[in-house]
């Protein structure tokens, strides 16, 4: 062994979650869209929750705007019985009474659950229009969708306090884009009060869902434009020392397709998966730009600075310290394209354990909850990459 290599830090000398996380003013859980898959993000908070890790500001695009509302809208003691119940709910349906091993009979057995998701909905969700929206006159309430939502309205009354969502303990924001002028926008607890129309847009995917009307606009889901919230948090003026748990359920690296089915399921982890790493570059770019013009503006004399100069060097006294830690759903080999509308219990209860376990394997990793020096800026893990494990 080197003797000049460093010696692997024991464990007993790695500082305690708690004592890692006081230096954040902000802890923030970051949804991605994608149906069913979101039974993963319900996973992670599931470990986060027992390891004592409350987000602050919750945020999300459709199936992620659902979950980041029911956890943003209960108490803790709650939080995890209104996210079980709502994924036991819509995942209630039963497939096969037996599944043999073996993945061609697990995708055979997906592949029915998909369908029946198609003909019949989901309870508490969506349900099938009676009349398909082709054969309904222009201007008609169901010619612009395949399925009505009016369910998903009931069930986010029943499972949230919409009261504690907007008491400001904690902060909730959902993205959307406006159908008329293609416009993105998010609905944010901190600047306005949010209702179930607005979870309801961020999820309103076209055409199997109808737009929602808000404030006299119509929105559909926000995942057309952007699939996650990332890029939001970092804009904001008001960031400050931030942890973020972004959860993604499209990874953007996969295997070169051999088949249709693999294209078709390839063409969408690449439409939808989040480019965490544009943002986070374009973050960090912004991030030594500001430390290069502090840098020089602190060159020059006090008496010769302009106002602006003052203003710029206030602005920048706190540059903020952002650490993200990225966990993305990684796809088994039998589920097909359809996997973000495949709603069956096994596979609900297969991708919250995939979100629990890789959420407790980063928390073991506790060094990456550090918080980065104020040089770096800005430092994203990701379990999946740098794990050598």
């Amino acid at each position: 062994m080197d003797a000049r290599a460093p010696k692997p830090k024991l464990r007993s000398e790695i500082p305690p979650i708690e004592e890692l996380l006081a230096p954040y003013k902000m802890i923030g859980l970051v949804l991605q869209g994608g149906g069913a898959l979101g039974a993963y993000q319900a996973g992670v908070f599931h470990a986060l929750h027992e390891a004592k890790i409350e987000p602050e500001w919750l945020s999300g695009v459709s199936i992620g705007a659902i979950n980041a509302a029911i956890i943003a809208g209960n108490r803790r003691e709650n939080q995890l019985d209104r996210l079980q119940e709502f994924w036991r709910m819509v995942s209630d349906r039963k497939i096969w009474l037996f599944t043999p091993e073996g993945d061609v009979f697990r995708q055979f057995r997906n592949q029915a659950s998909a369908m029946m998701t198609t003909l019949l909905g989901l309870p508490g969700f969506f349900a099938p229009r009676d009349i398909n929206p082709w054969l309904q006159f222009a201007g008609a309430s169901g010619a612009t969708s395949f399925y009505d939502t009016s369910a998903l309205r009931e069930t986010l009354l029943r499972l949230i306090d919409w009261d504690i969502l907007n008491n400001q303990e904690r902060r909730l924001s959902v993205g959307a884009v406006n159908v008329r002028t293609g416009n993105f926008r998010y609905f944010d607890s901190a600047i306005e009060r949010i209702e179930p129309e607005h979870v309801m847009a961020s999820g309103a995917l076209p055409p199997a869902f109808p737009a929602v009307k808000i404030e006299n606009e119509y929105y559909w889901d926000g995942g057309i434009v952007s699939n996650t919230p990332l890029q939001y948090l970092l804009e904001l003026e008001e960031l400050t020392d931030s942890l973020v748990f972004q959860v993604d359920l499209f990874s953007a690296r996969g295997e070169l397709p051999r088949d249709m089915e693999a294209v078709v399921g390839r063409h969408k982890d690449i439409m939808y998966s989040s480019r965490t790493r544009n943002n986070t570059d374009a973050f960090r770019r912004i991030h030594n730009l500001r430390l290069k013009l502090r840098e020089a503006l602190l060159r020059v004399p006090e008496d010769q600075r302009t106002k602006d100069d003052r203003a710029i060097l206030a602005s920048m006294e706190d540059v903020p310290q952002v650490n993200i830690v990225q966990l993305i759903y990684q796809q088994k080999s039998y589920e097909g394209h359809a996997k973000d509308y495949e709603f069956s219990g096994t596979s609900m209860r297969e991708h919250w354990a995939a979100g629990y376990e890789d959420t407790a394997k980063t928390l073991r990793h506790r060094l990456w909850l550090k918080i980065p020096p104020e040089d770096v800026g800005m430092s994203v893990h990701d379990v999946h990459r740098d794990d050598p494990s």
